[in-house]
């Protein structure tokens, strides 16, 4: 690690702790950056948008993508003050960043409320065995548009 990676690091903390005093989320912040510039970054914005899905990762990650005008992070280094959750972390992996620094541990949010463990544990189980009711339902004609997909030369691979 650098001190250029410690720099990155304190300002994903310091967009957590924005995000707590201005009562947006949970105590999180995230950067993305790319040849020593960011990006990307956010902080948690849950419970002050309504929306589950506006994680400090997810935030930065569309926000770095934009910025790049690719659904893509190749070369980026993403900067985020917690391991990422289970949503988080597909995110990061679908845009295929170099690397990833945390700061705190799942366990360390555990501690404070935010306990991702269910979640991973319901991943590992078939649908059958999960919480909540995962039911099969027009499979065949959904099939079709997956047809046309496979078979579409001009598609956009990722």
């Amino acid at each position: 690690m650098t001190e250029q990676d410690r720099q990155f690091m304190r300002r994903a903390i310091e967009l957590a702790r924005q995000g707590v005093d201005a009562n947006a989320g949970g105590p999180f912040g995230c950067v993305v950056v790319k040849n020593g510039e960011i990006i990307g970054e956010g902080n948690n914005r849950v419970t002050s948008t309504n929306d589950p899905t506006a994680h400090a990762e997810i935030i930065a990650v569309r926000e770095a993508c934009a910025h790049l005008g690719n659904f893509q992070l190749d070369g980026c280094t993403i900067y985020t003050s917690c391991e990422p959750c289970p949503m988080c972390l597909g995110a990061i992996y679908w845009a295929r960043p170099d690397r990833v620094f945390y700061a705190c541990t799942r366990d360390d949010a555990a501690k404070i409320g935010f306990d991702d463990d269910f979640i991973y544990e319901e991943l590992e189980k078939t649908n059958n065995d999960r919480e909540m009711v995962a039911v099969e339902l027009m499979r065949a004609e959904a099939l079709e548009v997956f047809r046309r997909w496979a078979e579409k030369p001009d598609k956009v691979e990722y």
